[in-house]
């Protein structure tokens, strides 16, 4: 049985289906799905019309497109994971691909990783590059296989279900979906490009910040270190005589006698006390 006339973009696709089959579907799939930009989703879709018309079986289309899709986005899941990191590290600052942008890309799948390895199939280049972004970032395996899975059936879904039930009718439709990708990917482009630049200027904001801190700091510690700031105050140290001292034990000799013991002292009675007199008894003559 011929099939109808197809339309636009699935007509160039036609002698490769003719001769190729299943595997030409497996193959771009496959490829479609693990970082090769081939026409993988066009293909899928001109199988699914030649089931509708009986070329083909909608249930062996479905499940080589299935498990292509699933196998190829693993493939590119190991890629990144496996050469992700020495790439960026060596060709990341040629496509502005920073350290700090890759540590910003790796908390974004973390948080919204599940997400975008669902959906990412129905945008062009997420489609392709979506496994291997994941295997960069280190999305967790466990976590990587349920969302490809889930994603792989919904697009396949999707696209051969839209094919087989309007056939050539969905030429139509099938060009205004690329259209919205175009504008999908474009509204993307623009929203990271805001992100980048919302990024830019608080970690612009944060390193003047920074700076009038230092300055700030800088200015304060030469005033206390090297200025002429006041001296402390204090009790001022009083001399080792000063006031307050107590007095010590007075030296041998010097006066601090007891009356009438022959000292020195201020009230001794001995000869150099401190009258100055002879005592009574050597002016009375008495030995």
């Amino acid at each position: 049985m011929t099939p109808p006339p197809l339309p636009g973009p699935l007509a160039h696709l036609a002698p490769l289906l003719d001769d190729y089959g299943y595997l030409a579907v497996g193959l771009l799939v496959l490829l479609d799905n693990c970082g090769i930009p081939v026409p993988g989703q066009t293909v899928l879709v001109l199988a699914a019309v030649y089931a509708g018309t009986g070329r083909m079986s909608i249930a062996g289309v479905v499940a080589v497109a299935f498990t292509a899709a699933v196998v190829g986005n693993s493939l590119g899941y190991l890629i990144g994971r496996t050469g992700g990191h020495a790439f960026v590290h060596r060709w990341g600052r040629y496509v502005w691909l920073t350290p700090a942008r890759m540590a910003h890309a790796e908390g974004f799948f973390r948080r919204n990783g599940v997400k975008v390895v669902v959906v990412a199939r129905f945008v062009d280049v997420l489609r392709q590059t979506n496994g291997i972004i994941a295997g960069t970032t280190d999305m967790a395996w466990r976590r990587f296989l349920p969302a490809n899975v889930v994603g792989a059936a919904l697009w396949v879904g999707v696209w051969a279900a839209l094919g087989y039930a309007l056939g050539t009718d969905i030429g139509t439709l099938y060009e205004q979906a690329l259209r919205y990708q175009i504008y999908l990917l474009a509204g993307i482009g623009v929203l990271a490009a805001a992100i980048g630049l919302r990024t830019y200027l608080r970690r612009r904001r944060r390193a003047a910040a920074g700076t009038t801190a230092d300055a700030d700091t800088t200015a304060s510690g030469g005033t206390a270190e090297g200025g002429d700031a006041p001296a402390e105050d204090g009790p001022a140290e009083e001399p080792e005589d000063g006031p307050g001292a107590q007095p010590g034990p007075p030296p041998r000799g010097s006066g601090g006698g007891r009356p009438g013991t022959g000292g020195t002292g201020a009230g001794g009675s001995g000869p150099g006390g401190a009258s100055g007199q002879p005592s009574r008894m050597t002016s009375n003559g008495d030995a």
